[in-house]
């Protein structure tokens, strides 16, 4: 990983979790899939970071498990995070516009 990403949108789904980071120019530096396990432990091996969730039934378990390894975890509505939506509606663009809309 050439540059430190600072923030950090997470579109939770069924089996894939889609992450979205960027460094401190707001430069894209991550977009990757992960399974729910492969999550935690990215997370584990990180330095503490801002971490974004779009408020739903499972974010708060997230939520939980991320803040407990130091990260700052922000959940935010579906309604703040539609207009940093710019393409269409799909898993990838709902990260980016998480981690765009918590910054």
């Amino acid at each position: 990983m050439s540059a430190q990403i600072i923030r950090f949108g997470i579109d939770i789904g069924k089996k894939l979790m889609v992450v979205h980071g960027v460094d401190c120019h707001e430069k894209t530096v991550l977009k990757k899939n992960f399974t729910r396990s492969k999550l935690l432990e990215y997370f584990s091996n990180l330095t503490q970071c801002e971490i974004g969730i779009e408020s739903c039934g499972g974010s708060h378990f997230w939520a939980r498990k991320l803040t407990e390894m130091g990260h700052e975890v922000r959940l935010i509505s579906a309604k703040y995070v539609i207009p940093y939506r710019r393409k269409g509606k799909n898993d990838a663009n709902d990260a980016e516009a998480i981690c765009e809309a918590i910054g």
